[in-house]
């Protein structure tokens, strides 16, 4: 990163942002040698291993999920950045084809909350999917399908975009699959009893980026925040408790899972740019075999191929959070007269 960091304390102008518009830019494109890329990473002085603790979840419970043994996982923190936790896709192999299915099929669908809400009518919005479907089988060009502009999902606590806060009046249950993934990853990393209470999907075209910014308004920061990517690469920017600290950047591939906890949990982040997955990293893999009593399950041969096309175009995130600790409520709002 001395490049980089170099390149960003000259100037005046906050450092974070300065490389984010470096990694953002088309022409002339950037240089890429500088991003960390863990699935290539040996443990060097820019990358420690991560200690998990793979008797938190049994080999059953983690293949119920669609993941492999703890022991096998491979996890990395980074050198100044305590309880940063970054694993490269623990998922068993065909596993993934689920979960991108749940991101496109099923979370988006009522009483979860989405970007297309805002101006159309719930009947309009009510199955994306179907709605989409024949559009995205074809080869041919076809006009943008509501799956093409969803940009945003919400579950569990809905995300004020606005007013960027949670409320208990805004409320729907959370989905109980994407609770246990989320539970059995945290425990491994060491985090027992971690309560998923609120999910934010976005969803990435080739053009996307994700601007800087502190995932804050949790009313608990003493748990974790954990982030899920599948499809295309990103670049994810890492950086400081002030915007004038330059960031790390790191590579995120299909199946990535990152954690962000204690002093890590309220650093500023970004996504400046979708990149294509690197060789011998297929976005998707076939779908696989259901095991018995699986939370996974194989997909029809059209749901696969509608997962498989976005995802070899597009990308989606999943955050995960705990907004309240155990026993806390949402402060009560003055009513008005």
């Amino acid at each position: 990163m001395a490049k980089m960091a170099a390149y960003a304390v000259e100037s005046g102008e906050d450092a974070f942002r300065k490389i984010f518009k470096f990694y953002k830019r088309r022409n002339p494109p950037p240089d890429f040698s500088d991003v960390i890329d863990f699935s290539r990473s040996a443990p060097s002085d820019q990358v420690i291993p991560a200690l998990l603790d793979p008797g938190a979840v049994s080999d059953e419970e983690a293949a119920r999920v669609g993941l492999r043994p703890v022991r096998d996982w491979r996890a990395f923190g980074l050198p100044g950045y305590p309880g940063f936790m970054f694993i490269t896709n623990p998922f068993l192999l065909g596993s993934k084809p689920f979960w991108v299915r749940q991101c496109l099929k099923t979370y988006p669908q009522k009483p979860n909350v989405c970007n297309l809400d805002m101006h159309m009518s719930p009947s309009d919005t009510q199955d994306i999917w179907d709605k989409s479907v024949g559009g995205l089988s074809h080869n041919q060009r076809q006009p943008k399908t509501l799956l093409d502009r969803l940009r945003w999902v919400t579950l569990g606590y809905h995300y004020n975009w606005d007013t960027k806060t949670y409320s208990a009046s805004h409320y729907t249950p959370f989905p109980a699959d994407l609770h246990s993934l989320s539970f059995h990853i945290t425990s491994a990393c060491g985090f027992p009893g971690f309560n998923p209470q609120a999910g934010i999907l976005n969803y990435y075209r080739s053009d996307s980026s994700l601007g800087i910014h502190v995932d804050e308004s949790e009313l608990d920061h003493s748990r974790p925040l954990l982030s899920f990517s599948f499809g295309k690469s990103a670049i994810f920017l890492l950086g400081g408790t002030r915007r004038q600290d330059p960031p790390t950047a790191m590579y995120m591939h299909s199946g990535d899972v990152m954690v962000m906890s204690g002093q890590s949990r309220l650093l500023y982040h970004a996504v400046p740019r979708i990149v294509a997955a690197p060789q011998g990293h297929p976005a998707l893999e076939a779908s696989g075999s259901s095991r018995h009593g699986s939370v996974v399950e194989p997909l029809s041969e059209q749901d696969w191929a509608v997962c498989s096309r976005y995802s070899h175009s597009s990308r989606v995130n999943v955050t995960v959070r705990q907004v309240l600790a155990p026993g806390q409520s949402f402060p009560e709002t003055p009513s008005s007269h």
